[in-house]
């Protein structure tokens, strides 16, 4: 049931691995998920002030992912209306068969809206680029989070791979 319950567990480490990339999937949240069913297995013992840290830390990466983009375009001028096209853009982004939809989509959305908000091309753009360095500043704090998930995964794996894999 352990390596069962480890494959499980490595299958959301790796889902929240790609998660971290991809705005469709929940990054952080699904790693923590494959450390708590680590946590289940007989063989592998988790300390209970880990599990919690690591739950806290994905939550607030959650709401971060959400809030980072929206701060980028406001910082650079952006206004509402810009912050709306931003989000709108990234499920286009998702959507649309065009390679990089996603990193263009916050962009041209950000970069909409605040045209339809009657701004300027120069701020509109600008407002598009804090957009673009929200949004990628949000995947990389995703992307380093579930990597140290993944680094806490394979150590916890690799102490007690004795217990684990052994009849």
């Amino acid at each position: 049931m352990d390596i069962f319950l480890v494959c499980i567990a490595a299958l959301f480490i790796l889902l929240g691995l790609i998660g971290s990339l991809l705005p469709i999937l929940p990054g952080p949240p699904l790693s923590w998920i494959g450390l708590l069913i680590l946590s289940c297995t007989d063989a592998v013992p988790m300390n209970l002030t880990l599990i919690i840290i690591t739950f806290i830390i994905a939550i607030a990466i959650f709401i971060l992912d959400y809030i980072i983009p929206a701060v980028g375009t406001k910082r650079f001028g952006g206004s509402r209306s810009g912050m709306i096209g931003t989000s709108i853009g990234l499920v286009v982004g998702l959507i649309a068969p065009i390679p990089g939809g996603i990193i263009l989509g916050p962009f041209i959305g950000a970069f909409i809206g605040e045209m339809l908000n009657k701004t300027d091309h120069k701020l509109a753009f600008k407002a598009a680029i804090g957009s673009f360095i929200g949004f990628l500043a949000s995947t990389f704090l995703k992307f380093i989070v579930t990597v140290i998930y993944l680094g806490i995964f394979i150590s916890k794996v690799w102490e007690y791979k004795k217990d684990l894999f052994t009849l």
